[in-house]
């Protein structure tokens, strides 16, 4: 094999591994977010949820309030039924006493319905708690393991990225410079294999000169169709599939 594509090669690798990495740390951020966004919705669930049973305690306290008022009404209009001798009066203030009793009555109804909200918002309280304890815990694990391995990655792509330079510096100026333009338009797989007549990048068949300076390893041979730089090695079948 050509020097130059075996320096190609390895830099080529070198390049890929740098994607990769920069790739799952590109990811990292977005699945912290993900995590985070997750507990915050469960733990605004159990505030909603916490919300809810204030909401139905309020009530219920506005209704025995309205309870004490109407019981209070019913004392002062029997108080007042003692004091009149009228019996027109005496019956209005017996009409009311009546209408507050309904009322009341009306009230109570009402309570004993906030009173099974209210429970069913308790239960809800509790399965809340639960669900946002679980859901910050493994939130918690989840971005402590993500913060490991986003340091592992630094780690890892600092010591690829330290001598990259010095990998693409023993290559070749022309092809160097060949090989960073096809990575900008073609992405990493630009330095390709020959098998069965075809190009290993865009896999059109090779004119048969081009199969043959390949076998030669003479000089740098790059695909008619695509411009990848081409390489071949024993291993390799040059014979078209049928």
């Amino acid at each position: 094999m050509v020097e130059k594509i075996e320096k190609l090669l390895i830099l080529q690798d070198r390049d890929r591994r740098l994607r990769r990495l920069k790739g799952e740390l590109a990811e990292i951020e977005p699945e912290r977010l993900v995590l985070k966004a997750k507990a915050s919705g469960a733990q605004a669930g159990l505030e909603n949820a916490k919300t809810r049973v204030k909401e139905i305690e309020s009530k219920r306290k506005e209704l025995e309030l309205e309870v004490e008022a109407k019981k209070e009404l019913i004392r002062k209009y029997a108080n007042q039924q003692f004091q009149t001798r009228k019996n027109e009066e005496y019956r209005a203030l017996a009409n009311e006493i009546q209408t507050c009793k309904e009322a009341i009555f009306k009230i109570e109804d009402q309570e004993i319905a906030l009173m099974e909200q209210g429970e069913a918002a308790q239960k809800e309280v509790v399965r809340s708690t639960q669900a946002a304890s679980e859901s910050r815990k493994l939130a918690d694990d989840h971005i402590t393991q993500l913060g490991v391995r986003e340091e592992n990655l630094k780690k890892e792509l600092a010591e690829l990225e330290a001598n990259r330079e010095e990998l693409a510096a023993a290559v070749d100026t022309t092809a160097r410079s060949r090989y960073e333009r096809l990575v900008k338009n073609k992405g990493e797989n630009v330095v390709v294999g020959v098998q069965h007549g075809v190009c290993g990048g865009c896999h059109m068949k090779l004119q048969p000169q081009l199969l043959v300076m390949c076998q030669a390893q003479q000089e740098l041979v790059t695909c008619s169709n695509c411009g990848r730089i081409l390489y071949y090695t024993r291993d390799m079948d040059l014979v078209a599939a049928e």
